[in-house]
This record gives C-alpha cells, sequence and structure tokens, in this order.
C-alpha cells in the first residue's frame, strides 16, 4: 500500500473548505465529526485505510441527501449538502470509493 498516495486531492480539500465557510455561515450542517473530518482533508495529509473507508460508508448513508431541497443551492444549503462537502463532495466520493477499491480488504494502519 505504500505506493497507494492517501492524501486528498486539491479539488477535494477545496470542496472541505466551502463546507466550513457554509457551515460558518449559515450554522447548520455536519457533525463534529464532519467537522474534523473537512479539517483533515483542507489540510490534505495522508488519511488512514479506516478514514478512506469511513468516507465511502459515509457518502453510502448520505447518497439520499442529495434529493433534499436547496441540495447543490450555495445562497441558501441544505444541511445535507453543506454536510456532504464537509466530506470532500462528489469528488471525495469517487476518490475515498476508488481508494478503498484499490486496498480492498487489507487491514487498517
Amino acid at each position: 500500500m505504500d505506493e497507494i498516495d492517501f492524501r486528498p486531492p486539491e479539488i477535494v480539500a477545496r470542496n472541505a473548505a466551502k463546507g466550513l465557510a457554509l457551515r460558518a455561515k449559515f450554522r447548520r450542517g455536519g457533525t463534529e465529526v464532519g467537522v474534523a473530518r473537512a479539517e483533515e482533508l483542507v489540510s490534505r495529509a495522508a488519511l488512514s485505510p479506516h478514514t478512506i473507508k469511513r468516507m465511502v460508508s459515509f457518502f453510502a448513508r448520505h447518497e439520499v441527501d442529495k434529493r433534499a431541497r436547496n441540495f447543490g443551492n450555495e445562497e441558501n444549503p441544505s444541511a445535507g449538502y453543506v454536510a456532504w462537502l464537509l466530506w470532500g463532495g462528489d469528488e471525495g466520493r469517487a476518490w475515498a470509493k476508488d481508494l478503498k477499491e484499490r486496498i480492498g480488504n487489507a487491514p487498517d494502519i
């Protein structure tokens, strides 16, 4: 797994930063865990395989949030949209899913 880059891509970090800004402005969306995840993504430090798996699980559970009113509306965002961004947005989902497929069932480090 040493050859796999676990650093979040720049677009994922930007989505997380946008989520933090929207959460601060509108005072909704995400949990403390989501805020911590966003801060990790913004820092672009390498994440653990365990964290990648948690990201995949978050997106699977919260896919339904995309059907909510104001999902994607940056003038009046739904709480689900803010949370989605905190975890890296669509690009975060794609990145985490790709990494999870690449690491398979390897034990968490």
